[in-house]
């Protein structure tokens, strides 16, 4: 029987799941100090809700080319998530803008991770916007989900040195290492109670 004492975490996602499974096993190894509740998709074949059979989580599908307008389709999912009693929600590779309808359900509980030092280079193709800048320095953000893009305040950010024969999946592939690394921690300061906000101001207690 799963422990009742423990925060129950959703997450969402729309493909391959790597960060989901990232969070998973850092629960089922109890260096994060939650369980995995269940795992939503939006796309019926993502890859990722195989994965999350295999650890024995829960999966859903709400497809949003069906369950259609953008309204039905958040109050599909959050019901969802209420059904199994999350208190926690993370976003590991979920393709879909989040409305106030999800957000304001899990107020400062809802976390995503980006792959980029926000606010630089939020949206799509981050990876790919560093090196059209020639920055020296990208890596990844996990924040507190708000309703504007990649914005939310900043929990954890992990520095990764763009290299001069760097591509985009050389990149990318460095920045996922410490995406896997970055999101759990996070999680664990949220679920420990220890994170502080104030507007975009987040801080650690001790």
């Amino acid at each position: 029987m799963p422990d009742r004492g423990l925060a129950r975490v959703g997450i969402l996602i729309s493909g391959r799941g790597s960060n989901m499974v990232a969070l998973i096993e850092a629960m089922k190894a109890h260096r994060v100090a939650a369980e995995p509740a269940v795992v939503i998709s939006n796309v019926p074949g993502a890859a990722g809700l195989a994965k999350a059979a295999s650890f024995g989580v829960p999966t859903a599908v709400v497809d949003h080319t069906v369950v259609t307008p953008r309204s039905a389709h958040e109050r599909a999912v959050l019901e969802i998530l209420q059904a199994h009693r999350v208190d926690i929600v993370c976003l590991a590779g979920y393709m879909r803008r989040i409305s106030a309808l999800l957000i304001g359900a899990f107020p400062n509980k809802m976390l995503n991770v980006h792959p980029a030092l926000l606010p630089a280079f939020p949206g799509m193709n981050s990876q790919q916007q560093a090196l059209d800048h020639g920055a020296k320095i990208a890596g990844c953000t996990v924040h507190i989900v708000d309703e504007q893009l990649d914005h939310g305040p900043i929990v954890l950010q992990a520095a990764v040195p763009v290299l001069e024969n760097d591509t985009v999946d050389t990149l990318s592939a460095r920045i996922l290492e410490q995406e896997h690394a970055l999101y759990p921690k996070a999680l664990s300061l949220m679920v420990s109670g220890r994170l502080a906000i104030a507007g975009r101001l987040v801080t650690t207690r001790s």
